[in-house]
């Protein structure tokens, strides 16, 4: 038998499916011959649950120790067999319940015989042909790899599949009847490192921004453009925009990337002095911010117009402060109701969830 580490198959998988939920969220998926795409298609199409966890299992069994004959998942089949039922027990299925995927609730080997093997033997005791057909060229695929990387990409591929059924489920969300200041920083450092596609700080920004009005009484109509639509195309002046009578108070931009003199310039140019809006705040990590971005803000500042830079994981615990309880159970009902959302990805809200469980825990 061949000997698998299952710590390392648990950290190969939890790490490939930080980045696919990346790559989903940006709408880029591994890039696999259309034979692959095709078969993945059909095995993650199946009823039969077992074929596509069964699947992966193999395909992090090789990953791990390319020795393996993912054919053999029994230990007594030969040298280079390896334990299915154990791989699923302690990595496979812990995972696909963690992440919150639909799956078996118990190990994939019940749907067949005992002592299977992955062959065409097996084929005629099984409903599903079509699906294991699928599920046994993609076998064939992993065994005729040309190195490593394939491997690699292939594992990332079929994850992808399994973020893409994530998509089709209902999530529930996790919540908390009530947070304190030391647990909010806690669970906004944590939405804020995690892959969301730009969309989750933008949801902390508006609730937090809702729970100002509701707490002050104020008129504010609260717009927000849709996640990754071009500012320009959307005909917004920022990722959210907070008016007043139809008159725009304060537009803000929300992002993780660095900001530079000439992004400063662009936006001055673009929305700023073509729509009257005199006040501009750039939320970023203020470590992002060029000294040279300063420079221009103070250029403008001499000019009546108000362009600053805050640092959202700073912002939203002051004003949950300043707030009180009763500002901050009205942030977490403002939260979960933009986090259930529709349009709001699955993976957004299994990120919450982990987030919000964590607090539990720690």
């Amino acid at each position: 038998m061949e000997d698998i580490s299952y710590a390392a198959a648990t950290e190969v998988i939890e790490a490939r499916f930080r980045q696919v939920e990346s790559l989903h969220l940006a709408n880029t998926p591994p890039q696999v011959t259309r034979e692959i795409e095709a078969a993945c298609g059909t095995v993650f199409d199946s009823n039969t649950q077992a074929y596509r966890e069964a699947l992966l299992g193999c395909l992090v069994a090789k990953f791990v120790n390319p020795q393996i004959n993912i054919r053999q998942p029994y230990v007594d089949q030969g040298e280079t067999a390896f334990s299915g039922r154990t791989l699923d027990e302690k990595v496979v299925n812990p995972f696909l319940q963690l992440a919150q995927v639909p799956s078996s609730k118990g190990p994939y080997l019940s749907v067949f015989r005992r002592s299977v093997q992955f062959n065409e033997l097996t084929r005629a005791g099984l409903r599903d042909k079509a699906g294991y057909d699928a599920f046994l060229q993609i076998l064939g695929y992993a065994e005729a790899a040309p190195s490593h990387e394939a491997i690699d990409n292939l594992l990332n591929y079929v994850l992808y599949r399994f973020v893409l059924l994530r998509e089709q489920a209902r999530i529930e969300i996790a919540r908390l009847p009530r947070m304190s200041l030391a647990q909010y920083d806690q669970l906004i450092a944590g939405l804020l490192a995690r892959a969301s596609g730009g969309r989750m700080p933008v949801i902390l920004v508006v609730a937090m921004l809702r729970t100002i009005r509701n707490a002050f009484k104020l008129e504010w109509e609260i717009q927000f453009a849709g996640i990754n639509v071009a500012d320009a195309a959307a005909g917004a002046l920022g990722d959210v925009t907070i008016l007043e009578d139809g008159r725009v108070l304060m537009a803000l931009e929300i992002t993780e990337r660095p900001v530079e003199a000439s992004r400063v310039q662009a936006t001055f140019r673009s929305k700023i002095a073509t729509s009257g809006v005199v006040d501009y705040l750039f939320m970023v990590d203020r470590t992002r911010v060029a000294p040279e971005a300063y420079e221009e803000a103070r250029k403008y500042f001499a000019q009546g117009y108000e362009v600053n830079f805050i640092n959202v994981a700073t912002w939203i615990p002051m004003s949950l402060a300043t707030l009180g309880a009763a500002g901050r159970v009205t942030y977490n009902a403002q939260l979960t109701e933009l986090i259930e959302a529709p349009g709001v990805p699955n993976t957004v809200k299994t990120g919450w969830n982990e987030e919000v469980l964590k607090l539990t825990s720690s």
